[in-house]
């Protein structure tokens, strides 16, 4: 598949039905087949009777990971082009996905043309994966957040082994997880 070849096939994995629909929309209309899951399971099985050429898979999908159905959507087609996208990015998700074979990760929201973009379709499409590191360096309380997220996820999302890791209180760390990430 290259920027040249314009039409493919998309799985587009989200619990938020809304997203999925207005994302198959535009990508529609952009001359591409689209296939809508709203679960991991769903979007398996839709691969399995049709493998995609690039997925646009969320991070967190209900009480799954999205993370999950990335080696078992490159099982169906080693060459697919995976995009995952997330409302809470951290360093430690965006090394765990492209670990496991995804193309990029990005954070929402996103337009179709960027999606797509990301995904090595766009106009000014990049042959390589994964975008340039910024400039700026990170604030100290996003690198705080980053950190709780690296232990978290070496401690498999267990909150009070995670706590104990970082010496606090388990209900201070999960009043810091409910927070929306700090921007860079």
């Amino acid at each position: 598949m290259t920027a040249a070849d314009k039409t493919c096939h998309v799985l587009v994995l989200d619990d938020d039905a809304t997203f999925v629909s207005i994302l198959a929309r535009a990508l529609r209309r952009r001359g591409h087949r689209v296939s809508e899951a709203l679960n991991v399971e769903a979007a398996l099985l839709l691969a399995a009777q049709d493998a995609p050429d690039l997925a646009v898979v969320d991070l967190k999908i209900a009480q799954e990971s999205g993370l999950d159905a990335v080696p078992a959507l490159l099982e169906r087609n080693a060459a697919m082009r995976i995009l995952i996208l997330t409302g809470y990015s951290s360093i430690a998700t965006a090394v765990a996905a492209i670990k496991l074979g995804a193309w990029d990760y990005a954070c929402k929201p996103l337009d179709a043309d960027e999606i797509l973009q990301k995904l090595g379709l766009g106009e000014a499409a990049a042959p390589a994966p994964m975008s340039a590191i910024p400039d700026q360096p990170l604030s100290v309380e996003r690198l705080e957040w980053e950190h709780i997220q690296r232990v978290l996820a070496e401690n498999a999302g267990n909150i009070s082994a995670t706590a104990r890791s970082l010496g606090m209180h388990r209900r201070t760390l999960q009043r810091k997880l409910l927070k929306r990430p700090v921007r860079q």
